[in-house]
């Protein structure tokens, strides 16, 4: 007797985890499924999206981004970074004492290497453009120490886009 009902129990145990198994394929294929619709970055070894919100102000926080000219100037000098380093600038706004961007960085990229990059090039690039700058800045970087970074999805991306659209 004791070894049916133990056979039954274990028939029971077995049934049960095959059907887990059947939804877990199933959540598996939704999820999937949901890859190409939100268009994650797919590699050999990870799937995934990495958007982040920086800002970052000129030393000393001069308003250095006054005339329209210089603000072209920082944009151009800023996009030219990120597209020398494989990152996608989403959105970008050059305000006369600070800088937002929205960015897609590369998976094997961190933000602060990315601040890095785009602060380190936009300098050297809007200096060579710009001579008269280091006027206002005889001791070198155009850009200060600090910044802000926050990770976006997919959810906040249209909301962040319009704050720094609307700045």
């Amino acid at each position: 007797m004791l070894a049916h009902c133990t056979t039954d129990v274990v028939i029971t145990i077995w049934f049960l985890i095959k059907l887990l198994e059947e939804q877990k394929m199933e959540t598996q294929i939704l999820v999937s499924g949901s890859y190409e619709e939100n268009k994650y970055e797919r590699g050999n070894h990870f799937v995934g999206i990495s958007i982040w919100h920086l800002e970052w102000c000129p030393k000393y926080r001069y308003k250095m981004f006054l005339k329209e000219e210089y603000r072209n100037l920082a944009s151009g000098c800023i996009r030219f970074a990120a597209s020398s380093h494989k990152i996608k600038v989403l959105e970008l706004n050059v305000m006369p004492e600070h800088i937002h961007v929205v960015a897609g960085l590369p998976m094997n990229m961190s933000p602060s290497e990315e601040l890095q990059l785009l602060k380190g090039i936009s300098a050297k690039k809007f200096f060579e453009k710009h001579p008269d700058a280091r006027k206002r800045y005889p001791r070198g970087p155009l850009w200060s120490r600090g910044k802000f970074v926050a990770s976006v999805g997919f959810v906040q991306l249209d909301v962040i886009k319009d704050y720094v659209r609307n700045q």
